[in-house]
């Protein structure tokens, strides 16, 4: 079955109001209408982006009736309901459940030099790709600004107090878990400020260690390229033909690989970030020597070989699907071919495919 584009979420009740849906102005007009003095904002925020907590009552140098009066501009929004780790502890996959039961999924990783967060941007994904189990469950809703948030403030919270292993800061957040991050683009650039923005505005992480992905959506990527935040967009391109990315990536059909190519190269001239080329390896499908040929050479000639970079990923399997990883003959032969026109080109690190945590596999099922 052929499952729909779906660029507008269900129209579905947003979770109330939470301090990291608004900028630092509207929380001190946020908290004046409690009956408070503006500065408790910039107090709570620092609690909230700088501590990482949520426990008013253990902010004391907050009065205890202003800490009751703060209450409506931290509620829970997100609650754990299932935690899995694998790969001894270095990938944990935590669901989560929304104020309105929608299910939602990230994956927190430890790798020798940094922590890495994948966060969800929606609740399922509208974009229809066969073979990711995200994109084949459909789209519950979009996610909040502050239901984005709280993915990156509880993993930062998580790798500080030594959740994989040893405590580690937060560094890099990766838009790759549930949804197409540029059809919910409004929410999550205001989550990619409150990432960013230094506490206590915001939690401080660097622009540059910050991806975020997309299919494709070409008038959001080049909107995207005009924000003033230089993270690095990653292009889920996965063929560089238009005949099979019209099956493989259905949103192909309203973009073309030349459009796609030539934001994504706007984008790079813009914000002076290389590109990444998101390209999941599908065995006697995607895999073929001329497509590796023809994808080094229209990335050369259509990005830049300066400007772009390739992220080969083996095929993660999925319940029910017919598809499979390519070998790795078949895979060392790509990726020569593709650094063989001037574009570099690397394998990922395949993470937390027994717990259902890898690229493709989230679909927010269990507890």
């Amino acid at each position: 079955m052929t499952l729909p584009l779906v660029f507008d979420a269900p129209k579905r009740a947003l979770p109330p109001r939470h301090l990291a849906d608004l900028e630092p102005d509207e929380r001190r007009g946020a908290v004046t209408e409690l009956g408070l003095p503006g500065f408790r904002a910039d107090q709570l925020a620092r609690h909230y982006f700088g501590r990482f907590s949520t426990d008013l009552d253990a902010m004391t140098d907050l009065p205890a009736a202003a800490r009751d009066a703060l209450r409506p501009l931290l509620p829970q929004l997100v609650q754990p309901v299932l935690e899995q780790a694998c790969d001894d502890g270095a990938t944990r996959k935590t669901l989560w459940k929304g104020h309105d039961g929608t299910r939602a999924e990230s994956v927190l990783m430890r790798y020798p030099d940094r922590a890495t967060v994948c966060v969800s941007s929606q609740a399922g994904c509208g974009m229809a790709c066969p073979f990711c189990a995200t994109g084949q469950g459909g789209l519950q809703r979009n996610l909040s600004t502050a239901e984005i948030v709280e993915q990156v403030r509880q993993a930062a919270a998580a790798a500080r107090d030594g959740a994989l292993g040893e405590p580690m800061r937060l560094s890099n957040i990766v838009f790759m878990g549930m949804g197409e991050p540029l059809a919910n683009y409004k929410r999550v650039v205001a989550a990619l400020r409150r990432i960013t923005e230094p506490a206590p505005s915001g939690l401080g992480i660097s622009a540059r260690g910050v991806t975020v992905s997309t299919v494709g959506l070409v008038p959001a990527i080049d909107k995207l390229a005009t924000e003033g935040l230089p993270v690095t967009l990653a292009v889920s391109l996965h063929t560089p033909d238009d005949e099979l990315r019209d099956t493989l990536v259905p949103v192909n059909n309203r973009w073309k690989v030349a459009e796609v190519l030539a934001a994504a190269r706007r984008y790079a001239v813009a914000t002076g970030r290389r590109v990444s080329i998101e390209y999941a390896l599908i065995r006697d499908v995607n895999d073929h020597a001329w497509r590796a040929d023809l994808l080094g050479q229209r990335l050369a000639r259509e990005i830049g070989t300066k400007r772009v970079h390739v992220n080969l990923i083996p095929l993660n399997p999925t319940p029910g699907s017919e598809w499979d990883a390519s070998p790795r003959p078949v895979q060392d032969e790509f990726v020569r071919r593709v650094q063989a026109a001037g574009v570099a080109c690397t394998v990922r690190d395949t993470r937390g495919q027994e717990i259902a945590a890898a690229c493709g596999q989230l679909a927010a099922t269990g507890a």
